[in-house]
């Protein structure tokens, strides 16, 4: 097991109800003017839009609000949050939504104090060292920003997505009520189960074959659980414990407790956000779910054993299975589930033409500059290879 550190500071307010602590949550921290950020209509669907503002009304609590966020978070309208945030000279950001919305707020927190973009962030230009505290009211279960020290932007000038990690991204607190997730549609669950399988897949499916049989346990649990419940809760959308199971896994996915103790890469979530970066409509999920396949056969031919024991742990086939085949087994039965759920298994399928594959492969590598090394060299042309692979 490798030196580690692991920071949770984001207090969790987990279960039916939790919401109602808002208000007192607020008064405990004592923030005299918050930026309420969410996304469009969704939220004012549920009810919990009128909620949150009658919650800081009757708590007298001044504040501004922004709407409008969409899925891939763009840019400008963080900066146009980051304007406001200055001229009303917030305290504190509250986010109500999924990760768009989070991850949002957290930009609009990270350019608060610069007299520039917070693109200067995701870019690798500067390194964040102050950010406004956020907290969340989750709606959806996927990325796990409620709990993760990532935050992923859309340069929308430029289609360019990257993500950037640092601990002053972290929520400060997050409420979890599992029930808002159930307006959530059936191909947005499914997205997030994608995502939420990803962010330990990426993790534990690593090129790091250091001995660490607590954390892979946990992380092949934690996939085990999402495989079992995810089809539960995308047939029946109010199926409490389901979506209660999909909620936590979330925050636990993408917190850094699957990782404690590893090195990772997450070479597919970089490929999609090319993906997404210059085909706005394809959902991260949906791009997860085309690519890891791919991915991970050509990987699982150099190091088939993390993946049969993705099988052995998670999807539950026999340990007398040669690791080779069981590898491959795994792989197949994760992209037949996810076809079973609704998400696409080819770029044919979300319009991407084969034209695109090499403007993907470049954004990918940011002009030829970036290779990842991890189960194996992931430059321009595997990048390449993996997309042609997953065409059609």
């Amino acid at each position: 097991m490798r030196d580690f550190i692991y920071n949770t500071p984001t207090k969790v307010f987990f279960g039916i109800d939790a919401e109602k602590k808002l208000g007192a949550i607020l008064k405990e921290y004592n923030f005299k003017k918050i930026l309420f950020h969410y996304g469009k209509e969704s939220i004012k669907k549920i009810g919990l839009y009128d909620f949150v503002i009658n919650e800081l009304k009757n708590n007298n609590i001044e504040y501004i609000e922004l709407g409008g966020v969409e899925a891939n978070p763009k840019l400008s309208l963080v900066e146009q949050g980051v304007k406001l945030a200055k001229d009303t000279n917030i305290d504190f950001i509250l986010a109500v939504g999924g990760g768009s919305v989070i991850d949002s707020a957290k930009s609009i927190a990270a350019g608060f104090y610069i007299n520039e973009s917070p693109w200067v962030y995701n870019s690798g230009q500067k390194k964040l060292e102050k950010s406004l505290p956020v907290g969340v009211i989750l709606t959806i279960s996927a990325a796990g920003s409620e709990m993760s020290n990532s935050c992923v932007i859309t340069n929308d000038s430029l289609n360019d997505k990257r993500g950037f990690s640092s601990e002053f991204n972290r929520p400060l607190f997050a409420i979890c009520n599992p029930k808002f997730t159930y307006s959530v549609s059936k191909y947005q669950t499914a997205c997030g189960i994608v995502d939420i399988m990803m962010h330990t897949l990426e993790r534990v499916l690593s090129y790091d074959n250091t001995y660490n049989p607590l954390t892979d346990n946990l992380a092949y649990g934690l996939i085990k659980a999402v495989y079992e419940v995810g089809k539960t809760a995308y047939n029946d959308p109010n199926n409490y414990n389901a979506r209660a199971t999909l909620m936590w896994a979330s925050s636990l996915s993408h917190n850094g407790l699957t990782a404690c103790g590893k090195e990772y890469q997450m070479p597919v979530h970089q490929m999609e956000h090319a993906v997404s970066g210059l085909f706005d409509h394809v959902a991260h999920g949906a791009g997860l779910a085309i690519l890891w396949p791919a991915w991970a056969n050509k990987a699982a031919e150099i190091n088939p054993m993390p993946f049969a024991k993705l099988g052995y742990l998670s999807l539950s086939l026999s340990t007398n299975i040669k690791p080779e085949f069981a590898a491959k087994t795994a792989i197949q039965m994760l992209k037949t589930y996810f076809h079973e759920i609704g998400m696409p298994t080819t770029l044919k399928e979300v319009g991407i033409k084969k034209s695109d594959l090499p403007n993907i492969a470049n954004l990918y590598t940011f002009g030829g500059k970036r290779t990842i090394d991890d189960i194996f060299i992931l430059d321009y042309e595997a990048c390449l290879e993996i997309l042609n692979a997953c065409y059609e």
